[in-house]
């Protein structure tokens, strides 16, 4: 969501990385092939030694530089160039080490650590066993309120030390300042993938407080990492300088350094044409237009990632660390089928994302080894006529002849719905909705009356402000499938507040280990068939389009790899001029 980076519940750069993971017979990028000279070649223009490239976003970014804290993808596409974690993806989305190697033990019960040696933080400091074990220290903290207390959860002592009851972790166990291991409650196949594996610079944050971190001039004015580039300066919520680290770990980067800079939408074609930005994921209604400029490289790639219009269910009690389902308006499941039926989701996405993705009916991109065939799930077609009629059983009808229905009890029924603004087509996007549940005598309006800026979207929603009903937001997933962090009960990621037992149990066992010469993969993928058509019938969301992500990146500008998540490879970026 935000699109919110579940890029970050996991241990991989950015992500919960892939056990396993088979990739998608399509190729995960496109790129226009370039012209050849007439000879059947073609001849790229020599790289030049440093040189800056402007990275653009169309929403301001929180400016909350830590991976600990940070929830949205505006403060993500600043963190992938200064630091970096223990693991990362490879070619085929396995995880496969980065700053550590690893042990896993023939129980799954705990894994043993090793550092790379000489790897510096930004200040000089060099990176060691603490750093990880504060990273743990910190999400598992009482006073921590961020989002990721499922990627440490399963970690031993850590409810204890959450408590208060200890003061340490008592399941790490650090055995130099290269090597630690981290033992398990429960075992499962996806130790590694599951657990934060992000550092955090434990001298560079002392003397303040956990409760403080988030907010404090450490993180948002002086963050620092381990990665290719270092903060140079930080203008908020418009633009971030960052520099070449000389002595980043794996050499110095290319690049002089990396401009990310915030622009209005509206005008990203003429910012890419006359080349302020350099790249860009593309607001997918300009696309016909920016593809075909002169000084870009057009890139598609199939998304991990998904859209979808989420009904509330209810709020977060913090208390008791578990969402409350006690929202009665959503309640009624043919309401939701209804909802669902009223929305030519293909017509919007020709009309809005000039056809990039398609309709989505679970959870699971089609590029996601677990995602269940549509001809296993209800697809929910377009169908005006099915919507009606449902909502005629559920006992919505038109009593007093407006055009629009009542509740089963005869009173006036209306339909909130938030989205954010920021594209062009925004408020055409809003209105394609509500229009369309008009049509079937949903009386439906913008909450408050107008669209929300980016981060006033979600900090509303996450405020469980009441006059928040239906929302329309988008999820960036990782490589392997388990949907902890976003869909149990416990998550604070759980947008739209659903609880459901079965849910819970079906995602926890997702990550059990297999009987006795079982495949892993056969049998977790049966378990996430299972869940999906439980989540596919339920519908707590519409599950709305699968993305192709549009990169926009001037000929300028080489050694950028497109993947399902993001751009990659900062450090071997360069440009010709």
């Amino acid at each position: 969501m935000k699109k919110k980076s579940l890029l970050t519940l996991g241990t991989s750069v950015l992500a919960l990385s892939a056990f396993l993971a088979a990739c998608s017979e399509e190729p995960a990028a496109t790129p226009e092939k370039p012209a050849d000279d007439g000879q059947g070649t073609t001849e790229e223009p020599a790289a030049v030694e440093g040189g800056t490239v402007t990275f653009g976003y169309t929403q301001p970014f929180a400016g909350v530089l830590s991976y600990a804290f940070y929830e949205g993808e505006d403060d993500a596409n600043i963190l992938q160039f200064m630091h970096e974690g223990l693991t990362q993806l490879d070619d085929e989305l396995v995880a496969v080490p980065n700053l550590a190697s690893w042990e896993v033990a023939e129980d799954y019960k705990s894994v043993k650590f090793t550092l790379e040696q000489g790897v510096k933080w930004h200040d000089g400091v060099e990176l060691t066993a603490k750093d990880m074990v504060f990273a743990w220290e910190i999400i598992g903290h009482k006073d921590y309120t961020g989002p990721r207390f499922a990627n440490v959860s399963n970690i031993v002592g850590i409810d204890e030390y959450k408590e208060g009851t200890a003061e340490t972790i008592s399941g790490v166990e650090v055995h130099d300042d290269y090597s630690f291991t981290v033992n398990f409650k429960e075992p499962s196949v996806v130790l590694v993938e599951n657990l934060w594996t992000i550092p955090e610079p434990k001298h560079h944050y002392e003397g303040v407080a956990i409760a403080d971190l988030a907010a404090s001039a450490q993180v948002r004015q002086t963050p620092i990492g381990v990665g290719p580039f270092k903060i140079k300066s930080i203008t908020p919520g418009e633009s971030v300088e960052l520099e070449r680290y000389e002595d980043y770990w794996q050499g110095a980067a290319k690049l002089d350094g990396v401009v990310y800079k915030i622009i209005d939408g509206a005008l990203a074609q003429g910012l890419i044409q006359n080349g302020e930005i350099d790249i860009i994921e593309a607001p997918k209604d300009q696309w016909a237009t920016i593809s075909t400029l002169e000084n870009v490289n057009p890139v598609t790639a199939d998304a991990m990632s998904y859209s979808y219009i989420a009904f509330d269910w209810g709020k977060y009690d913090h208390d008791k660390g578990m969402v409350v389902s006690d929202n009665p308006k959503f309640q009624e499941k043919k309401l939701r089928h209804a909802l669902a039926h009223a929305l030519d989701r293909q017509a919007f996405i020709d009309a809005f994302a000039n056809g990039l993705g398609k309709p989505l009916n679970a959870p699971f991109p089609s590029i996601s080894w677990a995602a269940i065939p549509d001809s296993e799930i209800n697809t929910y077609e377009y169908d005006v006529e099915k919507a009606k009629s449902l909502l005629d059983e559920a006992g919505y009808v038109d009593k007093d002849g407006d055009g629009f229905r009542e509740d089963p009890k005869g009173e006036q029924f209306s339909v909130n719905f938030d989205a954010m603004s920021g594209a062009e087509t925004s408020e055409a996007r809003a209105q394609f909705i509500i229009q369309s549940w008009g049509e079937v005598g949903i009386k439906a309006q913008l909450n408050g009356g107008a669209l929300k800026e980016f981060n006033l979207f979600y900090d509303t929603i996450e405020a469980d402000d009441p006059s928040v009903e239906t929302f329309m937001g988008a999820w960036g997933l990782a490589a392997d499938p388990d949907p902890a962090g976003i869909w149990l009960s416990t998550d604070t990621w759980n947008m739209w507040r659903w609880y459901n037992e079965e849910s819970d149990a079906l995602i926890k066992k997702g990550t059990t280990l297999p009987a006795e010469g079982q495949d892993v993969i056969e049998h977790r993928t049966a378990i996430y068939h299972d869940w999906q058509k439980l989540v596919n019938e339920e519908l707590p969301v519409i599950f709305f389009e699968q993305r192709v992500d549009p990169w926009a990146i001037n000929k300028r500008v080489q050694g950028v790899e497109v993947t399902p998540f993001g751009v990659s490879d900062y450090h071997l970026w360069s440009v010709t001029e």
